[in-house]
């Protein structure tokens, strides 16, 4: 089977391509070429992601496309290890993700170039493209090395039994 064709499920959908439409082909075209772009609302001047004709903050229609840092903080992550959809079934595990965007939206997307237990809350991110989606992965220095990493916390001594009960 070549591999072009694993990526596709009978039929030929692809699981992990969105559906381009007259709206979004400005973000996924600019994705193509490397650059994130967000929306920006006019009215309220906060920005927002995913694209929309409209701001969910204040219901603006004076919404216009603006090129984003590529910069984030991981919010939060989960590492798949299963996956029947194509062609997710051919990269587990993975590190699907939430990430703050330095403009101030969140975005769902995947952490790569990085084990996840590297991971940390809070850690540096940069945009980077796979097959015209963006992605994230650990700006340079963001991942500590091994030797320095944190020892678990010991466990606290149980507290006696005499302390969880409650007197009448």
């Amino acid at each position: 089977m070549r591999a072009a064709d694993r990526t596709r499920a009978p039929g030929g959908a692809r699981f992990d391509l969105p559906e381009v439409d007259a709206f979004t082909r400005p973000y996924w075209d600019a994705a193509a070429e490397g650059r994130l772009l967000i929306r920006h609302c006019a009215g309220c001047d906060r920005a927002h992601h995913y694209p929309r004709e409209f701001c969910p903050h204040c219901w603006s229609e004076d919404v216009r496309w603006q090129p984003a840092s590529g910069h984030a903080t991981l919010y939060t992550w989960s590492v798949v290890h299963r996956n029947d959809l194509p062609p997710f079934g051919e990269r587990v595990p993975y590190v699907a993700a939430v990430v703050d965007l330095a403009e101030g939206p969140r975005m769902m997307t995947e952490v790569v170039e990085c084990e996840g237990d590297a991971l940390r809350i809070g850690m540096g991110l940069e945009v980077t493209f796979r097959a015209g989606v963006p992605v994230f992965r650990p700006r340079p220095g963001a991942v500590p090395p091994p030797s320095s990493a944190v020892p678990p916390p010991s466990s606290a001594a149980p507290l006696p039994s005499s302390a969880s009960k409650t007197s009448s």
